[in-house]
């Protein structure tokens, strides 16, 4: 299938994504506990400045206003039937920002999780789950977006169920799952275990990786399990940009620009083609990364005393493989998971 990113992907060494959707978005006045996905309507010209910071900090590809745009998580705002149009808006705002920056940019459907858990363990079926994410699917196709992007993902089933609906409506599409219990997703899918399930899909991602989690450091550790896995598609990168912490009544990430140029790098190493940032990476971070990246002579992959000296400790001591054993001995770290 021809498209957008697969184009720039055979002809660049990396791609730049974009930063934090809610982080930016609570810095525009999004208050706890609403829907972002209704701003597409309500404040079309914010999303477009959302859109925009990315583009002007370089970013190749941003991922559209509609991570919580499916009926499960949408009806919990009375808007479960507006799924597929909000989701559309979503692109259709990306698009035009897009077009207008007079260079190829990579529009990307952001698909999140339903919000519900499937069968066994929960009593969402994997039909009804294909039928969820076909919704929001559909909308972001219809919208003008270039691939779909389905993130934050904790259970293989729930990928599996996304893979299929991407299937269905015909579109391109790249996957991450967020590693954040020791090195495995929240339902225990480790790094090798993805590129695993990833081999065995009927219709193979674009590109897959990892994103959130619990900092830079824990996520380049899950990239390089990637790397090892041997992967046959390129590998995606979006670490937080730092640790968040609590002030004056906001969530704030401590991650500085030259750090995320530091994990910009890291990650090129470590074996990512895609890299971005995620929750707390906001434009100034993003072009930071971008000058590194333009001027970084690549390297040898480094090994996880490099990465924790450079960006800090990691939140566990193993990476739930258990395959590798250079990893600092450190008591585990609580902290806070967010999606911003």
């Amino acid at each position: 299938m021809t498209n957008l990113m697969s184009t720039l992907l055979s002809k660049r060494d990396w791609l730049l994504a974009d930063g934090a959707t809610g982080t930016t978005l609570f810095n525009m006045g999004l208050s706890s506990g609403d829907a972002p996905e209704l701003w597409n309507c309500d404040y079309p010209d914010k999303i477009r400045a959302l859109y925009q910071g990315a583009v002007t900090a370089g970013s190749d590809l941003f991922l559209t206003n509609s991570f919580g745009a499916n009926r499960s998580r949408l009806k919990l705002h009375n808007a479960g039937h507006r799924a597929t149009e909000l989701s559309r808006i979503a692109a259709e705002l990306g698009r035009e920002v897009a077009d207008a920056s007079g260079r190829d940019i990579v529009v990307a459907g952001s698909v999140g999780p339903t919000g519900d858990l499937l069968e066994p363990v929960g009593s969402l079926t994997h039909a009804d789950a294909v039928d969820i994410f076909c919704e929001t699917a559909q909308g972001l196709k219809d919208g003008g977006a270039d691939v779909l992007w389905v993130e934050t993902i904790s259970a293989p089933e729930e990928f599996r169920a996304a893979a299929e609906a991407f299937d269905r409506v015909d579109m391109p599409w790249c996957g991450t799952m967020s590693f954040d219990t020791a090195g495995r997703t929240m339902m225990g899918v480790t790094s090798a275990g993805m590129v695993d399930m990833v081999k065995s899909l009927p219709n193979a991602p674009i590109a897959f990786g990892a994103n959130c989690g619990t900092g830079a450091p824990d996520l380049l550790r899950t990239v390089k399990g990637f790397a090892a896995a041997g992967p046959e598609s390129p590998l995606i990168a979006k670490g937080n940009a730092g640790i968040p912490k609590y002030h004056n009544g906001h969530i704030h990430y401590d991650g500085t620009p030259e750090l995320m140029a530091d994990y910009a790098r890291l990650a090129r190493d470590s074996g990512a083609q895609i890299i971005g940032g995620c929750c707390g990476t906001l434009p100034i971070h993003l072009s930071a990364m971008r000058r590194a990246l333009e001027t970084h002579v690549p390297g040898p992959s480094p090994d996880l005393h490099i990465i924790e000296q450079r960006l800090g400790g990691f939140s566990s001591a193993r990476d739930g493989t258990e395959a590798q054993t250079d990893a600092p001995q450190r008591r585990p770290r609580r902290r806070r998971r967010t999606h911003t």
